[in-house]
């Protein structure tokens, strides 16, 4: 018996090929999921490409993120059971605590096999119970993007009722951060080159905008905004292009959360200005399977639900990961199983 799956033959959108494989079988501690929805994020369309900062053997099947249905578990099962709708965290083995590459073990999607295929066999460990207030496809957006969200403003960044958040644009990261500091009470400020995606925003509850092509110095808007004050927080998904200015951005002692690239890999920045800021800055490297389970408990408490861009059948996610780069989203671009 076989299942069909779809792997990266050869770099590009077009290197995306069906393939048959034989059915998994889940060995101590996992379990057999029957793929209901994925989740695309950018670091996705890069390994298509093969532009991503590391390069993995092909062929490889991509995608990290995904609900599933448990359909058949191996022995010693405590967490799940079978007929359970999951979702699977970003890191292997990194369930609470600090962080540590060394012990997290692998992502899906590269340098393991995703789960762009029809089942697929997970460790029980990295796996969270979807509760019913969430859609497949809601909660097929949340393991990547909204993970980090989460661990940048609440977990690493104890965010609190009156601050003020700036996010960068609106990916997936970026709205997933509004939407968080919305529930916290806080103030959010973002960013965008483009008019329409910054009405929207505003529609959403974002108090202040930037339109970062008019002002190519943005922070002083930002600090206009504040009445001088600066942002409590930073999303930075920008890269070395636009970190000087988001340090420009925050109050004193406030906080840079460098998450992304978007922008480009080359820069500089005067460590300095980290000095004169007082500012932290943080790494964020996605977030743990607890912070998916606190955050998945958040969006079934509140009203906010995540925002979808748009749903393809999951055997188009060529043309998905197409309108994906295009960078005409505006919120998550997911695919149905």
């Amino acid at each position: 018996m076989t299942i069909k799956s779809f792997a990266i033959q050869a770099h590009g959108f077009d290197g995306l090929k069906a393939v048959q494989r034989a059915v998994p079988e889940p060995g101590e501690r996992e379990v057999l999921l029957r793929v209901r929805a994925m989740g695309l994020n950018y670091r996705d369309v890069e390994i298509v490409l093969g532009t991503y900062h590391t390069d993995f053997p092909l062929p490889l099947v991509p995608l990290s993120d995904c609900v599933g249905e448990v359909i058949a578990t191996g022995p010693g099962i405590t967490r799940v059971r079978q007929g359970d709708r999951v979702v699977v965290a970003f890191w292997e083995r990194w369930n609470d605590g600090a962080f540590s590459l060394a012990d997290a073990g692998a992502p899906l999607g590269g340098p393991k096999d995703g789960v762009l295929t029809e089942q697929f066999v997970a460790l029980e460990d990295r796996l969270v119970v979807v509760p019913d207030a969430l859609s497949d496809l809601e909660a097929a957006s949340l393991p990547c993007a909204a993970s980090t969200a989460w661990h940048a403003l609440v977990t690493a960044g104890r965010l609190k009722a009156g601050e003020t958040v700036l996010v960068q644009g609106t990916g997936g990261v970026s709205l997933f951060a509004m939407q968080f500091a919305l529930m916290a009470g806080a103030r959010v400020i973002a960013t965008s080159s483009s008019d329409a995606k910054l009405e929207r925003v505003k529609a959403l509850g974002a108090s202040g905008t930037v339109n970062y092509k008019r002002h190519p110095e943005w922070a002083a808007e930002v600090l206009r905004l504040t009445g001088g004050r600066g942002v409590d927080h930073v999303l930075e998904v920008g890269g070395p292009g636009s970190f000087g200015q988001a340090l420009k951005a925050i109050r004193p002692g406030g906080q840079v959360n460098v998450i992304g690239y978007l922008g480009g890999a080359n820069g500089a920045t005067n460590p300095l200005e980290i000095f004169r800021r007082q500012a932290t800055v943080r790494g964020i490297p996605v977030g743990s399977r607890w912070m998916l389970q606190e955050l998945i408990a958040a969006y079934a408490a509140s009203s906010l639900r995540p925002l979808i861009d748009r749903a393809f059948d999951w055997t188009d996610a060529a043309n998905a990961l197409r309108h994906l780069h295009s960078g005409d989203h505006f919120g998550k671009v997911v695919l149905s199983a």
